[in-house]
């Protein structure tokens, strides 16, 4: 046990992404109420992260981040800043700037991963509600069913060979080239390298079917799993 009262240690956690493109408040804030209301369980007291990267004017930072409190949302920081103006409004405020690690240069890191050779981790009990299941540096393999509010991470592919109600991040170390696999998809979220989509954004088409999430040129993109049985 360290004598130390507190040490710093690294960490991974899964935060939402709120990309900005207009500065009118009463604007975001109908759009932010409307993407609660259709995924509470993803979205009721998340912390969040605001990108301005598209936001090309200046927004009141403290009024913004009162209506950010007043919905129920946490958040974080701002990222995506790259005008001076802006930054200074932002730090005036006391908001925190954060700087995101682009997926190439995450790539170009994971090189020196190449040489492990990691097992994927198998999960053969049903994954509960408020669970999060994390399967660094390999692929997450669930045999069972995943509720509502449970969370499957994985570095790597995610498998559910059960009912998948809950939300599967694959690729979270920026692996463009991983996948979902799906038995009987009704996910609350499903992301591959950051791009994601919510429950509502899912076709009809693809709820309770089996089926397969892949990023094609960065857009992600789902169709129905067709296997057959030879004897």
């Amino acid at each position: 046990m360290s004598t130390l009262p507190i040490e710093i240690k690294g960490s991974n956690f899964t935060l939402s992404v709120i990309y900005l493109y207009t500065s009118e408040l009463r604007v975001i804030r109908q759009a932010l109420l409307k993407k609660i209301e259709q995924a509470p369980n993803f979205l009721k007291n998340a912390p969040i992260v605001i990108n301005i990267s598209k936001l090309n004017n200046d927004i009141n930072w403290k009024e913004l981040w009162k209506l950010i409190k007043e919905i129920g949302l946490h958040l974080v920081g701002i990222s995506g800043c790259r005008i001076n103006k802006q930054k200074q409004s932002i730090i005036q405020t006391g908001l925190p700037l954060l700087n995101e690690v682009k997926i190439n240069e995450i790539i170009e890191l994971d090189i020196f991963k190449k040489n492990i050779i990691e097992k994927s981790r198998v999960i053969n009990k049903p994954v509960r509600s408020g669970q999060q299941i994390y399967a660094r540096n390999s692929d997450l393999i669930v045999i069972n069913s995943v509720s509502a509010g449970a969370e499957l991470i994985a570095d790597g592919n995610i498998h559910v060979y059960g009912i998948m109600r809950g939300r599967a991040l694959a690729g979270v170390s920026g692996d463009v080239k991983c996948h979902i696999f799906c038995m009987n998809l009704y996910a609350e979220l499903v992301s591959i390298a950051g791009r994601y989509w919510l429950s509502d954004q899912i076709s009809s088409n693809y709820i309770g079917q089996a089926v397969k999430l892949s990023l094609l040129e960065n857009i992600l993109t789902i169709q129905h799993l067709h296997y057959s049985t030879t004897i």
